[in-house]
């Protein structure tokens, strides 16, 4: 499956529980806990649908919804505890594909972003979503990585730190900040976890094909550098 989905939520536990759902059933999810945050995510493009609760801090679901659909028609899933005709009518004009109305059943949540995914048009095939680094690419759909046209077996944590990187190249990324994307906000290991899987990452890319990519910055964190760069 692989679609990536952007959930917009400020209630930390259910963002959790349903990341969990979402990521069980094979979805890849990246979490906003307030409007302002969930809007740039969503305009920084990538996602098959987002996830988009009603109350929010900083900036209400349905501000974030009317930004949003000036510059992007991605599938909109409005999740709302106020179940009144007005609301549900007002986030469907604003061009939400559908809501949920709090509490809800996963099932059903599961359900309609099936349906939303359906409707979606065709991704052109220029619009490949591939991520690049020199001699490596990633197809995130495909869940493949190659490096000069050879595979390279990964596993989920080491693609998903390795597209973490490749999504923020030349920008250096601290080992909180991988913490955060990576393994969850709830994360309550060691912070030295990145670093063990940098150097899996390492040992199958950086040494085994003879080139720099993963970049440390002493005291700080990480970064994926084109060859060439300082």
């Amino acid at each position: 499956m692989g679609e990536r989905i952007l959930l917009v939520e400020d209630e930390e536990k259910l963002a959790r529980m349903v990341e969990l759902e979402l990521q069980y059933e094979g979805y890849t999810v990246e979490k906003a806990f307030d409007g302002r945050t969930g809007l740039e995510l969503a305009l920084g493009g990538g996602f098959d649908l987002v996830l988009l609760d009603i109350m929010l801090p900083a900036l209400s679901g349905m501000e974030v919804l009317r930004r949003l659909r000036r510059e992007s028609q991605v599938p909109v899933i409005m999740l709302t505890a106020r179940d009144t005709v007005v609301d549900k009518v007002s986030g469907l004009d604003m061009g939400a594909d559908d809501y949920v109305t709090k509490p809800f059943a996963i099932e059903e949540l599961l359900a309609r972003i099936r349906a939303a995914l359906r409707k979606r048009p065709a991704r052109p095939a220029e619009e490949a979503p591939l991520l690049t680094a020199g001699p490596l690419v990633m197809d995130t759909e495909r869940h493949e990585v190659t490096v000069n046209g050879q595979s390279v077996a990964l596993t989920r944590r080491e693609f998903d730190l390795l597209r973490c990187l490749l999504e923020h190249k030349e920008k250096v990324l601290t080992r909180e900040a991988l913490l955060d994307q990576v393994w969850g906000f709830d994360f309550a290991g060691e912070t030295n976890a990145v670093d063990v899987y940098v150097r899996f990452l390492r040992s199958k890319l950086d040494e085994q094909f003879h080139f720099k990519l993963i970049h440390t910055v002493r005291g700080v964190g990480y970064t994926i550098r084109e060859e060439g760069n300082p």
